[in-house]
């Protein structure tokens, strides 16, 4: 049976979701023109809104967000309340493909893992909760360069000295920025051997609703274990684990 959908609360949404890099700051006018609303509904969901801290009034008419919504996004987006979210699609994974998984975030120019599967063999690669690693040489890293906006990447690229790790590694800032266009385009990222000799991995995003990269994850090992074959298998795993996971965290698209 359909549920029935409150449409004051998916109209509060949509005005919230005007804002964007380019929209600072709206007005009923905007309501009106973008949402169809009329002027005496739109006034009066900007109104409620502000008084719930989600808008804060700058000028007469005009608003920005507040933010509450800021600190509501600092609790949903905590490390520690995201793994526990992922861990059951990361053990799915490494069972499935029988090699090591992770999830990871990205800090200050490094990708962090923030929880791990481990492959259920006797012989395996092994990352820790809480390892650190380069974003320029890794595939998590420059899946997270490929879906960060423009003005971070190249913070980034100004900032970072690309040492070469292992003869693969991509230091040049053209090659690189040519393989984060095509990781944007294909979706999904590769490193072989490019941080550590011998060592594979493929990574997916896990993208929120309007397409940013919340989460990666990736399944790595041993290169002489993981040749095409098994990166394809392992890249339609990662993708379905992907969508399973961005089901956890926003709730099934209706």
């Amino acid at each position: 049976m359909a549920i029935q959908l409150n449409n004051s609360v998916a109209r509060a949404f949509a005005i919230l979701k005007l804002f964007s890099d380019t929209r600072g700051i709206i007005t009923a006018a905007d309501l009106v023109r973008d949402l169809d609303l009329n002027a005496i509904t739109a006034h009066r969901f900007l109104k409620t809104l502000e008084a719930e801290g989600a808008l804060v009034l700058t000028s007469k008419g005009h608003y920005r967000l507040g933010y509450t919504l800021v600190d509501l996004g600092r609790r949903a987006e905590r490390e520690d309340d995201l793994a526990p979210l992922l861990q059951p699609e990361l053990d799915a994974l490494s069972a499935s493909v029988q090699e090591a998984s992770m999830a990871t975030l990205y800090q200050s120019g490094m990708v962090v893992c923030i929880a791990r599967g481990l492959a259920p063999r006797s012989l395996s690669v092994d990352v820790r909760v809480g390892s650190r690693l380069e974003a320029y040489c890794t595939a998590h890293g420059k899946l997270w360069l490929a879906f960060l906006p423009k003005v971070e990447r190249t913070r980034y690229l100004n900032s970072v000295v690309r040492e070469p790790m292992t003869a693969t590694t991509i230091t040049n800032r053209d090659a690189l920025l040519r393989e984060l266009k095509a990781i944007a385009a294909q979706g999904y990222a590769t490193n072989r051997g490019e941080r550590e000799d011998g060592i594979t991995a493929i990574a997916v995003p896990v993208l929120a609703r309007d397409g940013t990269m919340v989460t990666g994850l990736s399944i790595f090992g041993p290169t002489s274990r993981i040749d095409d074959a098994i990166l394809s298998a392992s890249l339609t795993a990662l993708q379905r684990a992907a969508k399973r996971a961005a089901n956890r965290l926003y709730g099934r698209p209706t």
